[in-house]
């Protein structure tokens, strides 16, 4: 995850995933030799839009593991349980700057559908 998220304090992870769970995140992966390899962080929620829906906040494959298949194997288990549970959509954002990542979504049949737009606040 500190590959995607580099920003990440290794120190507050586990807590802030803790206070994530509370609203619905939750985590999966893929082992390899007893370590984590792939990891996909989502959460089923339901809005306005798209009603019930799975969401993906996190997906990254470990740089040394790509291209071996890890994220389509997370990617298409993600897609079976978002049916299993009634979801209308699977959906997430995707860096700009990270193109490798949006080939590979593209592969898997996702599409761009939108804009995604934020502004940082000073607190």
């Amino acid at each position: 995850m500190s590959e995607l998220r580099p920003n990440l304090n290794k120190d507050d992870f586990v807590s802030t995933i803790r206070e994530m769970e509370k609203g619905g995140y939750q985590l999966a992966y893929i082992e390899e030799n007893s370590k984590v390899i792939a990891v996909a962080g989502y959460r089923i929620a339901r809005n306005l839009h798209m009603g019930k829906h799975l969401y993906v906040d996190d997906l990254v494959t470990a740089e040394s593991c790509r291209s071996r298949g890890h994220g389509e194997i997370l990617l298409s288990w993600l897609k079976r349980l978002a049916v299993k549970e009634g979801c209308s959509y699977l959906h997430l954002d995707s860096g700009t700057h990270r193109e490798r990542a949006h080939k590979f979504y593209f592969q898997q049949d996702l599409s761009i559908t939108s804009f995604h737009f934020s502004l940082k606040l000073k607190c």
